[in-house]
């Protein structure tokens, strides 16, 4: 959790993840402590944590509060899991690590069962938009447009190591 903290203060974090860091460390606290099925990992190079990678089962997050405030949940199949991904340090951005641990992740993902794979990125980070579609992720057609604080893409089917 210290190393969270100091990387979820770094401008680059905190740009896309949330106005608050303490808040988003007690979300993650819940994941670690059972009470939010949403599942976090640290990811390493060479033995090192670079980066923090997540998945969250869409139908977990299908509350009627949750609907309201992103009514794009509802357009999912509950069995869909949504992946967030941030790299640690910000030296380690732009070098393609992003778009390798997705895959790997990935590949993670459908081995244990989940076939329908989303990602929801700020539409103005187009450093991550570029890393997602890199790894595979498309934006999905249909909903382009639809929303305005993300731009939902799916893995595509297929797109494994």
């Amino acid at each position: 959790m210290p190393l969270l903290r100091k990387w979820m203060y770094l401008p680059h974090w905190r740009e896309w993840w949330g106005d608050d860091p303490e808040e988003e460390l007690e979300l993650i606290v819940d994941m670690l402590e059972g009470r939010d099925s949403t599942r976090p990992f640290l990811f390493f190079l060479n033995e090192t944590p670079v980066g923090y990678i997540q998945y969250w089962i869409i139908g977990d997050n299908q509350t009627k509060e949750l609907c309201i405030k992103h009514p794009w949940l509802t357009w999912f199949s509950p069995e869909t899991v949504g992946v967030d991904l941030s790299i640690g340090p910000d030296n380690l951005t732009s070098q393609g690590l992003g778009s390798r641990i997705l895959k790997d992740f990935t590949t993670y993902l459908r081995g244990i069962g989940h076939d329908d794979i989303i990602i929801d990125p700020d539409p103005a980070n187009t450093r991550a938009v570029r890393a997602y579609e890199k790894a595979g992720f498309a934006a999905i057609p249909e909903f382009e447009g639809r929303t305005a604080d993300c731009l939902l893409m799916r893995l595509k089917k297929g797109n494994t190591l």
